[in-house]
Formats: C-alpha cells, structure tokens, sequence
C-alpha cells in the first residue's frame, strides 16, 4: 500500500473553479520562472479533462513569448488526426495570449515513433533545464501520460536510473503507437500536478493508493517516487 501521505489532495466543488485555480497557480509558477530570466517550459497531458484548464490558461497575462510548451505524451499520428494532442493543445491553449508561446511536438516525419526516437529526443533535450510545471493525466487503467499497463517499453519509460527523456510505447489499451516523457523527466519537474475529474478517476486513485504494483497501475511509480507528496487536484 502506498498510503495517502504520499498524495496531497485538493478537491473543488466543480470542473470550471477547478480550471480556473490550476490555470491561475501554473501562470503563477511560469511568471516566476520568466521573472528570473530563465525561459519557462510547460508539459501538458491529453484527453478531455484538461480542455478546461487550457482554455482559462490561454487567456492568462504573461510572457508568453518566453515559454515552451510541450507534451507528457502523443499518440503517433498527423496533428491534422482527431487524436492529436498537438491538435488539442492547439486549438485550446494556444490561443489568446498564449499564441505566443513556442511549441514543441513530439511526434517527427518519421513512420513510427521509434523511427522518431531520436529527434524527439533531441528535442526534450534542448529545453533550458527541468521542466517548470507538469500536468499529468490518468485513465481509468491506471495509466498516466503514456506509461499503460502490459507496454511494451513500460519498464524503461519507469526506469528511475534510465537516462532516456522520451520513449516509444505500444500498448493494446493505448490503440495507436505513442511516444512518452519518462519518469524520470516528468519527476523533475519543478512543479508537479494530476488533474483528475469525476467519481469513476476518484475510485481510481483511491485503487491506486491500496496496492503497490507499478506495472499494474503505473499511477503508482509516479506516487511512490515523486520528491514531494504528489499534488492531485480533483472535482466530481
């Protein structure tokens, strides 16, 4: 068992005052990065949860022109696809004021994601430093960025001592070939959090927390080895 002393909890009355306050506390911790002159770097996650959080984020009055945002994890398919996350981030962060951020996709020309590793590499490794602010993700599974139960690279993408900062995933849950950030990159983050809506992702995370098997809910490995106790932020 995990234990909830590892997780801090913080629960909203609803979706939208959850989205405005996350949009507000990742402004804050970008402004602040600008503000020592270091360029600021964003990953963000997929999916539908975070549309809301991307939208008040957007609209946020900062240096933009001074942050990088890029993905926690792609599935591998042209950002034209409806299941783009780059499409995603496109259409609903980066509008507004953030339009002027710089963003940096993980999927290449490439045929397949380990056709891509390479320059996806590269291109995690040409951000200035670790990463300002992370959101993170989970499925039902148990899954968060691209780290599934049963992947096929689950154990290097894990690997606390790996050097890798992205790798190749295939999955049956995952449906295409995804490309993700590592534990290790994702962990160093100054800024952590797991943005998670409704009852069914609660019932999740309370599983989660009752077991210890990382390969079984890869959630866990994110838990156990976060520096601090993992912030999660949640509404019903």
């Amino acid at each position: 068992m995990i234990g909830v002393d590892r997780i801090h909890l913080r629960t909203f009355p609803d979706r939208t005052t959850l989205a405005q306050t996350l949009a507000a506390e990742v402004a804050d911790a970008l402004r602040a990065q600008v503000a020592k002159g270091d360029p600021a770097t964003l990953a963000v996650s997929g999916g539908g949860t975070p549309k809301k959080f991307f939208r008040e984020l957007s609209t946020a009055e900062l240096d933009w022109e001074d942050v990088t945002v890029t993905l926690v994890d792609e599935r591998w398919v042209p950002e034209t696809d409806d299941r783009s996350n780059a499409r995603l981030v496109k259409e609903n962060l980066l509008q507004n004021e953030a339009a002027a951020a710089t963003f940096v996709p993980l999927v290449t020309d490439a045929g397949s994601p380990e056709g891509g590793l390479l320059e996806a590499q590269e291109r995690i490794a040409d951000l200035s430093g670790p990463l300002t602010a992370a959101i993170l993700g989970m499925g039902s599974d148990g899954h968060t960025a691209s780290f599934f139960p049963k992947g096929d690279r689950l154990e290097d993408a894990l690997d606390m001592s790996g050097k890798l900062l992205v790798v190749p995933m295939r999955a049956l849950a995952a449906m295409e070939p995804r490309i993700t950030l590592t534990l290790p990159m994702i962990l160093a983050a100054k800024s952590l959090v797991l943005h998670i809506e409704g009852d069914s992702k609660m019932a999740t995370l309370e599983k989660a927390l009752a077991g210890d098997d990382p390969l079984e809910m890869p959630i866990r490995a994110v838990i156990e080895h976060a520096p601090r106790p993992l912030e999660v932020v949640w509404a019903p």
